[in-house]
């Protein structure tokens, strides 16, 4: 294999045979749509679909100062995740730039997974490594080993429970279980603002749970509709709303950020949250024609971080790093959009909101 070379998950050839269009996504050949991704968006609002993540990297720290470990190199406050829980945090530089944002699951008293961002996974390892000479515990680089479906929708717990006998895991839960006949470990994580369960299963395990989870009638979704859906929820995506360049308190994530913990970063953290920042991420909704993209400047200061149109609410949305005093809900504002400043407004997180079951 050259240099250059795409990497290709288990579940390849069930997407190209799928009519999946396949695109270079962080070093992998990933499928970012099949039927069209408004149709894609629809049905996980709607219903179910499937999404591969299986380009997820992975890593596995383990052993007496596991936890003490990850509490210095994550910023959030590890040693409240139980056994079976899941934790959001950051992955941090001295200056409180963001490295990365990361999911840590919890698999024992001194064993977790963390869950990477695929194009930033090789620099985080490395950082593992090298804070792990500190400690008392030994970490894999566990990229490759094991398959990843999100599976994602308001219907997404019933299909799965008519595919397992087992109790399915919470909101935030994880544990290993039987789908299909097929050994997972499931988390009841997503990226979507919907209900749902991420499956990390075997290479050798995925096929089978792809095509049991497809037979049960979830619709496969690329990477495109994973993007709408994500920024309609306001999640952060590493590239575009985060950055070596951004720290947590600019970025709304002050609430997974705990200085006490003392994580790499956190000092500088601190002196954020007391003084302040002269930027700010808010939502934002356009009041009219235009779709802003990333990179779009705002007029009189500022920056679009990420932009598209909402197949749910029907217009453009997108989020933005405004002035300070700029970033109240409601304010009003104007985005270049290729030459032309189109009127945008500060709105709410999240965009949107799923119903309410009881209802």
């Amino acid at each position: 294999m050259s240099a250059n070379a795409l990497l290709l998950t288990p579940l390849h050839a069930r997407h190209g045979a799928a009519g999946a269009r396949l695109v270079p996504f962080a070093g992998w050949e990933m499928p970012v749509q099949y039927v069209g991704v408004m149709d894609e968006h629809r049905a996980v609002r709607g219903d179910v679909g499937v999404f591969d993540v299986s380009h997820m990297g992975q890593v596995r720290s383990s052993g007496p100062q596991a936890l003490d470990f990850l509490q210095r190199l994550t910023s959030n406050d590890v040693s409240v995740i139980p056994v079976g829980g899941a934790q959001y945090g950051l992955l941090c530089a001295e200056d409180g730039g963001v490295l990365d944002d990361l999911f840590t699951y919890r698999l024992s008293d001194d064993s977790f997974l963390t869950v990477t961002n695929a194009g930033n996974h090789p620099q985080d390892f490395s950082r593992f490594t090298e804070v792990a000479k500190g400690f008392d515990v030994e970490v894999t680089d566990a990229a490759g080993e094991t398959a990843m479906l999100a599976v994602q929708g308001p219907n997404a717990r019933a299909l799965l429970r008519g595919l397992c006998e087992e109790d399915l895991p919470e909101r935030m839960q994880a544990r290993t279980l039987s789908v299909a006949g097929v050994e997972v470990f499931a988390a009841g994580t997503g990226y979507t603002g919907e209900d749902g369960l991420e499956l990390l299963v075997s290479n050798e395990g995925a096929v089978d749970l792809w095509d049991a989870v497809v037979a049960a009638g979830a619709v496969p979704c690329g990477l495109g509709a994973r993007d709408t859906l994500r920024l309609e929820a306001c999640f952060h995506l590493y590239g575009n709303d985060l950055s070596t360049d951004r720290n947590p308190i600019e970025a709304g994530l002050g609430w997974a950020s705990k200085e006490a913990t003392g994580f790499i970063g956190s000092e500088a953290i601190a002196r954020f949250r007391s003084d302040g920042t002269p930027e700010r991420l808010v939502a934002f909704s356009m009041s009219g024609e235009g779709i802003a993209r990333s990179g779009n400047e705002v007029v009189g200061g500022g920056v679009v971080s990420s932009g598209t149109f909402s197949p749910t609410l029907e217009l453009g949305i997108g989020m933005a790093y405004l002035p300070a005093e700029a970033a109240s809900v409601g304010n009003e504002f104007e985005i270049d959009v290729r030459g032309k400043q189109r009127p945008a407004v500060v709105r709410d997180r999240p965009l949107y909101r799923k119903a309410d079951p009881s209802v």
